[in-house]
């Protein structure tokens, strides 16, 4: 009897992935807007290297031609366009970025038939704040995009705390922190001794360079007034 063993299948498994992504979002004139931007990239050189870009459309009215031309200028900045929403897709050529239309994190999984019902656990809620008791070392990135974010010790230089909550560092902050980043105009940044490159809050920001030098090595906390970010020594 010729018994020939079946190939063993290897199974496709899939995964999700989710990322942070800085949302541009151009006005016109788009001159102006660029200009805008280079100011940005002269306080702060490389800050948008390496990070995902979206490009939102929503608000402007752009060709083809000059779709292309805005993504080939931000290009020529190093800023590299990872997808474009609110356009119409037949606007888009085909050596462009691909059209998003947003989304939360997912995870794709392989489902298998079961030979009898299994009772399902109740979903845990999720934690509306992120503990760290140790420092936040140079180049490390910090993303949690749920709620606050406290961290015990120090955030060093390079790194980055990413929060859709309020962000609290018990020692001194010497990166970057970005608060509110799901539009919590309400979130404030506090620290024992502000030393930070870079503080936003819902998408307004000041560089290290904007920071009043009054401020430096003392415990400050900052908050949005209006469009318009205040930072404050702590008393």
């Amino acid at each position: 009897m010729d018994v020939r063993a079946d190939p063993t299948r290897q199974l496709v498994r899939l995964r999700g992935r989710s990322y942070v992504a800085f949302v541009f979002s151009p006005a016109v004139p788009i001159v102006d807007w660029l200009s805008e931007i280079d100011a940005t990239l002269a306080r702060s050189p490389g800050y948008f290297v390496g990070k995902p870009i979206v490009l939102d459309l929503a608000a402007v009215d752009l060709s083809g031609p000059a779709i292309a031309h805005l993504v080939g200028s931000l290009n020529d900045r190093n800023i590299r366009v990872l997808g474009i929403e609110g356009v119409e897709e037949s606007r888009l050529a085909a050596n462009m970025p691909p059209l998003l239309t947003g989304g939360r994190a997912c995870v794709i999984t392989r489902s298998e038939p079961v030979k009898a019902e299994e009772p399902k656990e109740e979903p845990r809620p999720k934690p509306t704040s992120l503990l760290l008791e140790s420092p936040v070392r140079s180049g490390q990135s910090i993303v949690f995009t749920d709620g606050d974010v406290t961290v015990l010790g120090s955030v060093g230089s390079g790194a980055e705390i990413v929060a859709g909550g309020s962000i609290h560092v018990y020692g001194t902050l010497r990166g970057r922190a970005m608060a509110g980043v799901n539009g919590n105009s309400s979130a404030r940044i506090y620290c024992q001794k502000i030393e930070a490159e870079l503080l936003a809050i819902d998408g307004y920001y000041q560089t290290a360079e904007e920071i009043d030098v009054s401020l430096r090595n003392r415990p400050a906390q900052a908050w949005l007034q209006g469009d318009t970010m205040k930072i404050t020594p702590l008393n």
